[in-house]
């Protein structure tokens, strides 16, 4: 399974920007206008589109992680400090779904005879998927992600009897 592109270029262009702003000992943001990162700057670095970025920065602006300046200069930089941004957030703010199946919402996902719709099968599966994907993004912040302090962060799976 796969995060959209949306959502993994917002990512990628996040922990960009959290990696090139300077590391403030009480966790406070710069002032406005310095600090700024292009989005040229950005797409450069991870190798994306800069037209791309400018999409998927509009979101991000609108759900308060990055302000913008504009002019010489001027740039992006985080809303709030990194280690205040989830993962999560980021993909809520591209307006990408996490989700792990076809089915939305609670009116199923499979026609029945008479009409109406049901649940197909494996329903429940993929929607507590979904759950644990948005769960395991949400414990994750920016600030973690940029300092390499993901991996190991999954659960174990349970053992089952007789194994």
């Amino acid at each position: 399974m796969q995060l959209s592109t949306r959502a993994r270029y917002a990512v990628m262009a996040m922990a960009e920007l959290a990696s090139r702003e300077p590391v403030r000992p009480d966790d406070s943001l710069a002032e406005p206008g310095a600090d700024s990162v292009t989005l040229a700057q950005i797409a450069a670095s991870q190798q994306l589109s800069r037209c791309y970025l400018e999409q998927l920065f509009g979101g991000l602006r609108r759900a308060g992680l990055v302000l913008s300046a504009r002019g010489p200069g001027g740039g992006y930089r985080l809303g709030r400090p990194a280690t205040a941004i989830t993962i999560a957030a980021i993909v809520d703010a591209v307006d990408e779904p996490i989700g792990a199946t076809r089915c939305t919402g609670a009116a199923g996902c499979m026609r029945t005879e008479t009409g109406g719709q049901a649940p197909c099968r494996t329903h429940a599966l993929w929607s507590e998927l979904g759950r644990q994907i948005r769960l395991f993004l949400s414990g994750i912040t920016l600030a973690e992600l940029v300092q390499g302090q993901v991996a190991g962060r999954a659960s174990p799976p349970r053992q089952l009897e007789g194994t």
